[in-house]
């Protein structure tokens, strides 16, 4: 194969310490790899793309695949893949691969340190300090641990390991599934969840039956010196429904890794919102997640590029 007949594996705009076992594959198989720089960069390149290697920081929309004549599968860094429209892709006839697995405990972790930490009001302890305060009647509103009522919505494997993790410290825990009917912990009814816990945890994804799950009127029925944790999907919850909650003091505290579009914008009223933990969508960061992930998303490359049937599929 000369230089010009190369194929193109085009990699979304990413954030990985850097593309060694992209590059390598590439070059294995004789094809070039095109790191997107940016969204347009990422864009102009589907028309020549066979693999297109797509991370959270790029979407896949329906006219974007009418372009992608030369595509042979999209590989999506992770296991969401609501920034992809799969029903384009399948019409397309571009089977879609996804990566899960590789942040189970890292993501749990990340959750389950803030749910803690909002419950115990640590965030508005640390505000108040920095603002030369002192204590005020920060806390007396904290449940104690062994009485704390923790509600997972959602029992997937990341789900599982927060319940798990709540259980471990004497926490009371309920998990909330529509797939998943017996479970070590005891299940509940989605609103009863919702209304009746102390820290509601979310580990969905993000389609149109879970959209704005978390709604204002939602909000509105939660227990009073409630917090939410969302390091599952931006969209999840109402945001503005959130802040808005939180400011009036009705939710005690939220922890969001995911928003409905990132990066934040500078006016975004979480920003200003109390007693919050933001992240920039990092939950599921380690230097083992990651490699383990580039590796999976690298295997399923080399599935399809030697015609071998591609696994994880969600078309």
């Amino acid at each position: 194969m000369n230089r010009d007949d190369q194929g193109t594996i085009l990699v979304a705009p990413h954030h990985f310490p850097d593309l060694e076992r992209e590059y390598a594959l590439a070059e294995e198989f004789g094809y070039t790899l095109n790191a997107a720089a940016d969204g347009d960069a990422f864009r102009e390149g589907l028309g020549e793309a066979e693999i297109v290697m797509i991370t959270p920081y790029a979407r896949l929309n329906a006219a974007d695949f009418p372009l992608m004549k030369k595509c042979r599968a999209v590989i999506r860094y992770g296991i969401g893949y609501d920034n992809i429209d799969v029903d384009a892709a399948s019409r397309a006839g571009i089977p879609v691969s996804i990566v899960p697995g590789t942040a189970s405990e890292e993501v749990a972790s990340h959750a389950f340190a803030m749910g803690l930490a909002l419950a115990r009001r640590l965030p508005t302890g640390d505000t108040a300090i920095r603002r030369f305060g002192w204590n005020g009647t920060i806390g007396y509103d904290a449940p104690v641990l062994s009485q704390l009522e923790v509600g997972v919505v959602g029992m997937g494997r990341i789900g599982q390991h927060v319940a798990r993790m709540y259980s471990a410290v004497g926490a009371q825990v309920r998990g909330y599934d529509p797939f998943v009917t017996e479970s070590f912990v005891e299940m509940s009814a989605l609103a009863d969840l919702l209304e009746n816990s102390d820290v509601v945890s979310l580990h969905l994804p993000l389609n149109d039956e879970t959209s704005n799950l978390v709604s204002g009127e939602v909000l509105g029925k939660m227990r009073k010196g409630a917090v939410v944790v969302n390091v599952s999907r931006g969209g999840l919850i109402d945001e503005v429904a959130l802040a808005a909650a939180l400011g009036s003091g009705h939710i005690a505290g939220a922890g969001i890794d995911t928003f409905a579009h990132e990066p934040l914008d500078p006016e975004h009223p979480l920003r200003s919102a109390p007693n919050t933990i933001l992240t920039p969508h990092i939950a599921w960061r380690s230097n083992r997640s990651t490699g383990a992930l580039q590796e999976g998303a690298v295997e399923r490359v080399r599935l399809a590029l030697t015609g071998q049937p591609l696994i994880d599929l969600v078309n």
